[in-house]
């Protein structure tokens, strides 16, 4: 009796330890590291309400300079970028940012790959022709002004239209801010053509924001069912719905971490 006591006792213990050094290594789980590219017309500022809640649930948050040269170059670069930033990675597109992350998404530790407004290519594709697949884009000759310089030319948004193609639900005062420091890109980034297609079972998840004017939303609807990615709308969002509703995005980025 006291020996069958002792060996259920001893079993308990055993099964006690194996639970808690399985609580102990699931706690130990790093966190991955959360990369927010942003997208043409924008720069990282685009990520701050995003990047500030992320933080404040414990993620580790990098977000890089995307040089808006283009598709291949800005993926060159931001190779780099990812090289430095040692365990798993989620990489989080925005607009022009979603053919860059696609670009990368066979990097090492990438886990998956969040498309918010974004363009989700596929290899010989182009982000002209896929917006222009579909009607509902505002952005063309009639809201971007050329900017030529030696050896190629950027466009940039004119600041008369940037409010309603790219912020129409940010406040006026903070789109004009937006709109005076928004970065060029280089032109030629709308016809360059894609060279790779995110791998097919890595898990993709997109935020369209229904009020886009910048991307069509059924341009986003059409490449994100079929990349297969795990579709979130955001009832009349515009395109800069990480501003607008950084709370949802957010959300979905952790779904996606998780």
């Amino acid at each position: 009796m006291i020996r069958r006591l002792l060996a259920v006792a001893a079993g308990a213990a055993l099964l006690a330890t194996g639970a808690t050094t399985a609580a102990v290594a699931h706690d130990n789980d790093p966190k991955p590291t959360i990369v927010l590219v942003h997208g043409a017309f924008a720069d990282g500022a685009s990520w701050a309400e995003v990047t500030e809640r992320l933080q404040r649930d414990g993620y580790k948050v990098v977000v890089p300079a995307n040089p808006l040269r283009g598709v291949a170059s800005d993926t060159e670069y931001l190779t780099g970028v990812l090289a430095g930033i040692p365990g798993p990675k989620v990489l989080v597109g925005h607009s022009y940012g979603g053919a860059v992350i696609t670009e990368l998404a066979g990097t090492a530790g990438v886990k998956s790959l969040v498309y918010v407004a974004a363009f989700i290519p596929q290899a010989g594709e182009t982000i002209g022709a896929l917006n222009a697949q579909f009607p509902g884009s505002e952005l063309g000759p009639d809201t971007t002004n050329v900017i030529p310089y030696a050896g190629g030319a950027d466009l940039v948004v004119k600041p008369e239209s940037f409010h309603a193609v790219f912020d129409a639900d940010l406040s006026n005062r903070q789109s004009a801010v937006l709109g005076a420091s928004q970065r060029p890109v280089a032109a030629s980034v709308f016809g360059e053509t894609v060279l790779k297609s995110a791998p097919a079972d890595l898990p993709k998840y997109a935020l369209i924001p229904t009020g886009d004017k910048a991307i069509a939303p059924a341009a986003e609807q059409f490449m994100a069912e079929r990349a297969g990615a795990h579709i979130v709308k955001v009832k009349g969002a515009s395109h800069l719905v990480a501003l607008s509703e950084p709370g949802t995005v957010t959300k979905l980025i952790e779904k996606a971490a998780r």
